[in-house]
């Protein structure tokens, strides 16, 4: 695959210290357990080290961009310092600029706004709703989803070879899957752009977290993410990337800190200079605490050692699809096939199960957080699990009989500060549950699935 994981030291290390380690919750069978997050794909807890630094900082806090005062100078200094940290994190080239968002669907919306008039739009059904959706305003193309790597480029080069009009195109493309984690072939989708006069776009949302991304290695045009699936809390994203379609672009936001001189006319308008610097699109006060929060996680995985953050983060993949395999009832759900290198995101479904009974069971039973549903992801999980569109309400979906196909999946994804017992916690509660069952039923309150305390325990 072309996401390089290769590094120096690939050792294993121990897990990151996350906020939330000792936290417990309690049972529905009685007493407390340690929570084991393994929900890392939605987010991911906050790094201790992200915390520290952000502590410390806070006294200091002011205004950006806004004031002469010490403290304003400060944060204005931290800000646009952390605007290098992430262009250095990213491998950014020298003319590309880091613009400060508030998600990864910030991010695309954003460029979505800067498209050039009659871009076309190049996307995978596999994409997930951030990087689907944006491009509502511009003449959509969606691929139908790929069952290898090679296909997915082929099926790209096809597809941008036979775009009539040969105007401006974009492709938008995951660099990893958010329900099965599988990796893309980012560089090669990105050569195959390129030769057909089109740029792209990598929604690194799930990548960035488990592997390095460099925008130049890769020869992306920009790259999206989102800080609180980094590792850092308080809402901040990241559009990082070629500048020419950002600085032709009228302003995502209107206002101050977006302006460069503002001034009346003599007709009673308003005469607008806007600046050619991310500023453009950064209207407004800039949340200086969630793009810290950012700079400080990319500094503590680049100091960890990437390289073995990736090697541990292996380990615990290979013992979860090994694990999963062992119990005949559990289907895990796969694109590219069980050997295409993926990350910590892992999507399955039980046979008999109920998947949003399934994930309710091993929280309220074991103390284990994981996600189910469609993960904001819906074209590709249908494509995975065979099925047809079914009304809104992932948690409330019939119950699925014996044999017959859950309507959703369960996923567990995991990470840097993942700890070994964790893993090993969820497979026997997997293991416990299909073999003997929940022992509390389950019933649909207000959109979630919770136990039945009405009812008797099974």
């Amino acid at each position: 695959m072309s996401v390089s994981t290769a590094a120096v030291d690939q050792s294993i290390c121990a897990p990151l210290p996350v906020l939330g380690a000792d936290v417990t919750v309690p049972l529905v069978t009685g007493g407390d357990v340690t929570y084991a997050a393994l929900d890392y794909a939605a987010s991911a807890p906050a790094l201790q080290r992200v915390w520290d630094d952000v502590a410390a900082y806070a006294p200091y806090y002011g205004s950006v961009h806004r004031g002469a005062g010490y403290l304003s100078q400060l944060s204005t200094d931290l800000f646009e310092n952390s605007r290098e940290t992430v262009a250095e994190f990213l491998g950014c080239r020298a003319e590309d600029q880091v613009v400060f968002t508030r998600s990864t669907t910030d991010s695309l919306n954003l460029l979505a706004a800067a498209l050039p008039t009659d871009c076309e739009v190049f996307v995978f059904e596999t994409e997930h709703h951030a990087s689907l959706l944006p491009w509502r305003g511009a003449r959509v193309t969606y691929l139908d989803a790929p069952r290898t790597p090679d296909q997915a480029v082929a099926t790209l080069e096809r597809a941008l070879a036979g775009r009539e009009p040969y105007g401006p195109a974009l492709v938008c493309v995951t660099g990893a899957s958010n329900v099965t984690g599988e990796l893309w072939p980012v560089k090669e989708l990105a050569a195959a752009a390129h030769a057909h006069g089109a740029r792209i776009v990598l929604d690194a949302a799930q990548l960035a977290p488990h592997h390095p991304v460099d925008i130049a290695e890769l020869d992306v045009d920009w790259v999206a993410f989102s800080g609180h699936k980094l590792y850092a809390p308080f809402g901040s994203g990241v559009l990082a990337g070629r500048a020419d379609w950002l600085v032709d672009a009228e302003p995502y936001l209107a206002g101050g800190g977006a302006s460069r001189k503002v001034a009346r006319r003599t007709d009673g308008g308003v005469d607008v200079e806007w600046h050619t610097t991310p500023a453009r699109h950064e209207a407004g006060s800039p949340n200086v605490i969630g793009v810290y929060s950012i700079a400080a996680a990319c500094k503590a995985l680049t100091e960890a050692g990437f390289g073995r953050l990736v090697a541990r983060e292996q380990q615990l993949v290979t013992r979860v699809r090994e694990g999963l395999a062992d119990v005949p009832e559990v289907k895990v759900l796969s694109l590219f096939g069980d050997d295409a290198p993926r990350v910590g995101v892992i999507s399955f479904v039980v046979e008999g199960w109920n998947s949003s009974h399934f994930a309710a069971a091993l929280s309220a039973e074991y103390g284990i957080g994981v996600r189910d549903g469609l993960f904001c992801a819906h074209p590709l999980v249908r494509t995975l699990l065979g099925s047809e569109p079914q009304e809104p309400g992932e948690c409330g979906a019939p119950e699925a009989a014996p044999g017959e196909r859950s309507l959703n999946a369960i996923r567990v994804s995991f990470g840097a500060g993942t700890p070994d017992e964790h893993i090993e916690r969820f497979l026997g509660a997997v293991r416990e549950l299909v073999s003997k069952g929940a022992r509390w039923s389950y019933r649909t309150e207000e959109g979630r699935c919770v136990p039945d305390r009405g009812a008797a325990q099974v």
